[in-house]
């Protein structure tokens, strides 16, 4: 079945189930994905998609936005579009990274985000002049936090998502967990603590946030 909206034309996949409610998304590949009872008709399917165009065409935007953003691959605070190519490294040009696939632009995140993470901590720690615990590194995607400091095993976690960002940012998140090695807490102390290696903390922290 097809359905046109503003002058494109759009594939429809019916799914019919033993449910009363009619459910109506768009996904990845700009398909509008209708799962209804069995009982509902084509003529039916057709009107329920009138009655709730404007809410399919938000559906849409929202999708085209995701789509784009996915196009893109955000490393250290720069945006650049992907090109899959034939090349037999990682190549970057301007705006643009050449890579063999999407799987060796994964695999060759994975290994610079440990890397680089590694060498950021090491800097960071080496900057003290407090005694605190060389701290064990621990590295994974999180969804509310950006690291986390556990003084009972001196580690320190950080986000995967932070390689996104620009380095001052990372080197913030860091700073701030080895600060809780001296203050676990939130406390003035602590924010001193941190001001004392990132005097623009403030600044980072609403980044970050937004």
């Amino acid at each position: 079945m097809k359905y046109t909206i503003d002058n494109k034309e759009y594939e429809v996949i019916i799914t019919k189930k033993n449910n009363k409610n009619t459910y109506i998304r768009v996904k990845e590949d700009m398909k509008i994905y209708v799962t209804t009872s069995h009982f509902t008709t084509k003529i039916g399917i057709k009107k329920l998609i009138d009655n709730n165009i404007e809410a399919i065409k938000k559906m849409i935007q929202e999708q085209t936005k995701k789509n784009k953003k996915n196009e893109y691959f955000n490393y250290l605070g720069i945006s650049y579009e992907v090109f899959i190519d034939e090349v037999d490294d990682i190549k970057f040009l301007d705006d643009a990274i050449f890579v063999p696939s999407e799987e060796y632009l994964n695999k060759w995140l994975k290994n610079k985000i440990k890397t680089l993470f590694k060498e950021r901590l090491d800097y960071n720690y080496n900057r003290y002049e407090e005694s605190i615990p060389y701290p064990k590194l621990k590295i994974r995607t999180m969804k509310t936090r950006w690291g986390v400091c556990n003084i009972r095993d001196n580690s320190v976690t950080l986000n995967t998502k932070l390689i996104e960002y620009d380095i001052e940012k990372l080197d913030y998140v860091i700073i701030h967990e080895l600060s809780h090695f001296i203050h676990f807490n939130h406390s003035k102390l602590f924010w001193n603590q941190v001001e004392k290696y990132k005097p623009n903390y403030k600044q980072i922290r609403k980044e970050l946030k937004d």
